[in-house]
């Protein structure tokens, strides 16, 4: 039986399948069509403005390195004009994050990019796993979560970043879709599926480029340009929430590949009323640390706060995480 061609050139001999339409490509065909749709969707929403200093979130992951193997090549061949820097959170997870920031600070040298690391003990005066031995296994993605966002945030205005940049694909918008339905959750659920969120009330804009690729095409994107990319996951994130949203939409993409792109759209086309789209009071310091929040203190200062009193189950009502 002869081999199967390329759909799209109709030349080279096929090497994949694509998950999100079943079509047929070689390595060649697929990498330009990937790229080229990443390339549209920043040109489609308006991401990036010339001269933008633009933080990348580096992980080490296979959704970061991506991300930023992609901002890279895309910078230069359509001369979005950007600066682009690094900016790695150290949770202080042992076995697992100190490793993959060594993948990170390869990929810093490889694209010659400038990285930055911030800790969560430099900021927070603990680590991961400090949290994880008074709080419990159940409770460390509330923490992680709240923590993360914050110190990506902070980090990111060190380097006088004007946009963040993260790899959140297909899949993860997704989730977070179904999980703020889950939640009833109208003011997450309207600035999930935003183009770009914050920027307007003291908070450094975020962007996900990668927002319409499914992960499994990530995969594959690296692993055909031979990605240099950290694979174990989080130690902590077996009982997340989050996780019983994956194992859903895994079962549903098994079924129906477009599912997920689906739910994208889907959780774009929805309409928010404004009153329950915006939180209950206006965004002002927190008074604490200053951090832009609509409480008297911030998320993260609150679970902050109830490890410093010895009671970190006190204030996770109510707290969730994106």
């Amino acid at each position: 039986m002869p081999p199967k061609l390329c759909e799209n050139c109709n030349g080279n001999r096929a090497s994949l399948r694509r998950p999100k339409n079943g079509h047929i490509l070689c390595q060649e065909c697929f990498f330009s069509i990937f790229e080229t749709e990443v390339h549209e969707t920043i040109v489609k929403e308006e991401l990036f403005q010339p001269n933008d200093v633009v933080a990348l979130g580096a992980s080490g992951g296979k959704d970061s390195t991506v991300l930023i193997h992609l901002m890279t090549t895309l910078n230069e061949r359509y001369q979005y004009g950007l600066q682009l820097i690094l900016v790695s959170i150290d949770e202080g997870i042992v076995g697992y994050r100190d490793d993959s920031l060594e993948t990170v600070k390869r990929n810093s040298s490889f694209y010659k990019l400038p990285l930055h690391i911030l800790s969560y003990k430099e900021l927070y005066g603990w680590t991961m796993d400090e949290i994880v031995n008074v709080s419990g296994l159940r409770n460390s993605c509330t923490f992680c979560g709240v923590f993360r966002r914050q110190a990506l945030e902070k980090g990111s205005l060190l380097t006088g970043a004007s946009k963040i940049v993260t790899g959140h694909n297909a899949d993860d918008m997704a989730e977070t879709i179904l999980m703020n339905f889950f939640r009833a959750d109208a003011p997450r659920l309207a600035r999930s599926t935003c183009a770009i969120s914050g920027g307007k009330d003291g908070t450094i804009a975020r962007v996900k480029p990668l927002k319409y690729a499914y992960e499994k095409e990530i995969v594959l994107y690296a692993h055909f340009k031979k990605l240099d990319y950290f694979t174990t996951e989080c130690t902590y994130s077996k009982d997340a929430f989050r996780g019983t949203a994956r194992a859903l939409l895994k079962e549903m993409e098994a079924v129906r590949p477009r599912c997920i792109a689906d739910i994208v759209a889907t959780g774009e086309s929805l309409c928010v009323r404004e009153v329950d789209a915006s939180p209950g009071q206006a965004p002002r310091p927190c008074s604490r640390c200053g951090f832009v929040t609509s409480q008297r203190l911030c998320r993260a200062c609150v679970l902050l706060q109830s490890l410093q009193q010895g009671n970190p189950l006190a204030a996770l009502r109510n707290t969730v995480v994106e």
